[in-house]
């Protein structure tokens, strides 16, 4: 086993915690873009199959789905919208209160998809109780879908594997590292003392509790104490080009994300070749989004090996902080190997 293998075993760690934050015991949230879609796509999902029901051609079928949309989707936009609004004003209620509260603003978009119908003069006798009855249904299923994927984030078994992975943080890195100290105390002093110090910083970092989310500029100044120590044991073969953005370091991100990006740049770059590589770390904001790229330069044959494991884990921890605001895209080609990520500003 290779010894620059320290801190991708953080990235097993990532069940992402419950956010926390001055909205206390939110029971669910709906102010969020991914809810949002994944609810409009629900509850299309459910018209599409009441509308086979009684259709015999699919020009019908077709004619009662977009009906039954013209009245669903402005129901749906409502409970989204009412839900969000109100967060602040649910979140110091009892979660049972808050689901029912939920449910019954299910039964009120319901109505509201109902009078649209009524607008429309679709026909004369309107369904008003089945309608606020299927509206408090599947609000009730969306709820509890937003429950289940609240405390999926971060069970208390979850917890507990986190808790084990960072008392048993491989040692290789550590010893190769204080080795090198050694070998620098007596010719370099000073050299070795700041080797010691960025390696106590990289492990005080490591093993705190971070909560939620650090900010950009935490990540790259963790990455920068890890590089230190790396240019002591590979000197000139590690290349090394730095283009930060200032306006991008308040970006949110999974704590020690940068870390095991970095490392497999050191790990299928510099290690397997005699001549080192360029390891390039760019961070820029456009607009509302803050774009992260790490880029290396890979050994001809030698390729992006290994189980790939530390990119699926920052992948779906990013996915987790950031759901459907976030991208992360890994590309090869001639030689050079980048990771680009793309947050929210």
């Amino acid at each position: 086993m290779k010894d620059l293998q320290i801190l991708s075993t953080f990235q097993e760690l990532s069940g992402e915690p419950v956010r926390k934050g001055p909205l206390g015991a939110l029971v669910f949230d709906a102010c969020h873009i991914g809810v949002a879609l994944r609810a409009v796509l629900f509850v299309e999902a459910v018209l599409g199959v009441s509308s086979m029901f009684g259709a015999s051609a699919f020009l019908e079928w077709l004619t009662r789905m977009s009906v039954l949309t013209g009245a669903a989707l402005p129901g749906t936009l409502v409970w989204l919208i009412t839900a969000c609004a109100l967060k602040n004003v649910l979140a110091p209620l009892r979660p049972w209160f808050q689901q029912m509260s939920g449910i019954f603003l299910g039964a009120v978009a319901g109505m509201c998809g109902c009078a649209m119908l009524s607008l429309a003069g679709w026909q004369d006798s309107m369904p008003w109780l089945a309608s606020a009855c299927a509206g408090a249904l599947l609000a009730a299923i969306l709820v509890q879908a937003l429950l289940w994927r609240q405390r999926s984030r971060a069970p208390a078994q979850t917890r507990a594997r986190l808790n084990e992975l960072q008392a048993r943080i491989r040692p290789h890195f550590l010893f190769n590292t204080l080795n090198s100290a050694i070998a620098l105390v007596r010719a370099e002093p000073a050299k070795a003392e700041s080797l010691l110090e960025d390696l106590s910083d990289l492990f005080r970092h490591a093993l705190a509790d971070q909560g939620d989310y650090v900010t950009l500029a935490e990540e790259i100044a963790l990455a920068q104490r890890y590089l230190a120590i790396e240019r002591v044991r590979f000197g000139d073969r590690i290349q090394l080009e730095w283009s930060l953005d200032d306006a991008a370091g308040a970006a949110k991100l999974p704590p020690l994300l940068l870390q095991p990006l970095v490392e497999n740049a050191v790990r299928h770059g510099v290690e397997p070749s005699a001549g080192g590589a360029q390891i390039r770390i760019s961070t820029q904001r456009r607009g509302s989004r803050v774009v992260i790229k790490v880029t290396n330069t890979v050994p001809a044959g030698q390729g992006e090996s290994g189980s790939r494991l530390a990119l699926d884990n920052v992948r779906e921890r990013l996915s987790l902080l950031h759901d459907v605001q976030c991208k992360f895209q890994t590309v090869e080609r001639e030689g050079i190997f980048q990771v680009r990520i793309e947050v929210p500003a």
